[in-house]
């Protein structure tokens, strides 16, 4: 089942990688149903696949699809996932193509029992990796880096799989928060950096589950919830937890600061901070930058509520909604008409004029990747009345790609990378634009280094010169 994206009516918003969760428990009861109920809340980081994987000691199953998560698993589907032990994964793909054959868990047969692996993350290396496993008689069926990572595990040497990830993990150069399934045992791994999160709980009925953000385990009913610190192996063998250095942590962290200002979940925490206050703070922080004369602040629904909430309590401005979004435009089966396709942004948000007729506008929205969203968004407010509309984004000018798990597109596509402010505020047709400085948005995370601000800064943590496009991959793989 190849289900179209909607790129073209929401292309500028940046793209999340994936998300991961692991169950392991004693009981072994409703093991797949809870790892259903953990993926439908990382429903948010990815939308174009979601896969389940389980043991129960002896054999593993694996069912998996495009679409949503609530589509792809019924009741009648979920019942032959028994076992004590599971992995589950819902994806927008970064290396390789939406294609059926990348959809993860990733199931292999092994000498030492079977293995499946489901990754958050980009490696900058996959493509020399890959080659390197070509050269070596592997045969490669997907074009995704987690299928090399998958298989460089399968041929590692070692008494058990914790040996195995640790002699394996010095040649991966990247991102990757991983939950790996084997016969008896869930087991999570995090780079050294920590760019993307990953945390472990104890379920309420006895086991431990671990996933991409704590919204996902409190929402199983998890406690004693901890990060997998970068550089750490944690095993879940039913009601044992065990941790493990496996490499030394870099010396400077580089955890994804744009976790707070997109991507995660409001009621997740991620390094020891809740997503929902740091963004009423980011608000807090472009409302003393960048005041604005004006008669209301309006969010672009959802992300930016929280930083419009901010801006408007700092300002003294009232707070009000100015754009309804409709929430069900995120997956259609049906393609838009030609006329809709150039109503464009109308599809997916609607202009509540009787709070917008004859006032000057702040609009607060969280980033401007490409520039195609905005400027209609402008145009819908100013066409529901509103006199004036000044746009404020509540993070630096995205000026390069993201090359560990975040699809933004390519230098050339972004638009901060190609004008300057005063050229974007022209073009998307705004009374003013500003941007939240670097140093005022590392002041609302709480914190001055230990993140990844690359995409703002060009500066990344580890070299990037064998990255490549997300379909480098591809290949002869068409």
């Amino acid at each position: 089942m190849n289900i179209p994206t909607t790129h073209e009516h929401d292309d500028d918003t940046p793209k999340e990688e994936c998300g991961v969760l692991g169950i392991s428990t004693p009981h072994g009861e409703g093991v797949a149903q809870l790892a259903f109920f953990g993926l439908f809340a990382l429903q948010h980081r990815g939308q174009e696949a979601a896969g389940i994987a389980v043991s129960d000691g002896q054999r593993a199953r694996v069912h998996k699809d495009a679409g949503l998560v609530a589509t792809i698993f019924t009741p009648e589907n979920l019942v032959p996932l028994a076992g004590y032990h599971a992995i589950g994964h819902t994806r927008y793909s970064t290396t390789g193509s939406s294609n059926q054959r990348n959809i993860q868990p990733f199931l292999v047969e092994t000498m030492h029992g079977t293995l499946a692996v489901a990754h958050n993350g980009n490696l900058v290396n996959a493509s020399a990796l890959r080659d390197e496993l070509l050269g070596r008689g592997f045969g490669l069926t997907a074009t995704s880096d987690t299928e090399v990572l998958t298989l460089m595990l399968a041929a590692a040497g070692g008494r058990t799989w914790e040996e195995r990830i640790e002699r394996t993990m010095p040649a991966w150069k990247g991102a990757y928060s991983m939950v790996i399934l084997a016969n008896d045992r869930v087991l999570a791994v995090r780079d050294p950096w920590g760019f993307r999160p990953l945390s472990v709980g104890r379920l309420p009925r006895g086991g431990y589950a671990v996933a991409s953000e704590t919204c996902a385990l409190t929402t199983l009913g998890c406690v004693e919830i901890s990060e997998v610190e970068p550089g750490e192996i944690v095993t879940l063998i039913g009601a044992e937890l065990h941790r493990r250095r496996a490499v030394a942590p870099a010396v400077k962290k580089a955890l994804c600061s744009f976790e707070f200002v997109y991507f995660s979940r409001p009621d997740s925490e991620w390094d020891d901070r809740n997503v929902h206050q740091v963004r009423q703070r980011l608000g807090e922080e472009l409302a003393d930058e960048w005041p604005a004369e004006a008669d209301v602040v309006v969010p672009v629904p959802d992300s930016s509520i929280p930083a419009a909430i901010g801006y408007s309590r700092r300002s003294g401005l009232p707070y009000n909604d100015g754009l309804i979004k409709n929430r069900y435009i995120g997956r259609t089966f049906i393609e838009p008409t030609q006329a809709m396709r150039e109503r464009g942004v109308a599809l997916k948000f609607n202009a509540l004029g009787a709070n917008l007729q004859g006032k000057r506008v702040v609009l607060i929205d969280d980033s401007l990747v490409r520039g195609t969203t905005a400027g209609p968004l402008v145009a819908l407010l100013r066409d529901a009345g509103a006199s004036e509309v000044h746009m404020r984004i509540t993070c630096p000018p995205i000026t390069h790609a993201c090359h560990f798990g975040v699809d933004m597109g390519h230098d050339n596509e972004l638009i901060a990378a190609q004008m300057s402010v005063d050229e974007i505020c022209a073009h998307i047709g705004a009374d003013s634009l500003a941007f939240l400085s670097l140093e005022r948005m590392m002041n609302a995370i709480g914190r001055q280094d230990g993140y990844c601000n690359a995409c703002f800064t060009g500066k990344y943590p580890i070299e990037v010169g064998e990255a490549q496009g997300k379909l480098k991959l591809e290949g002869v793989l068409a």
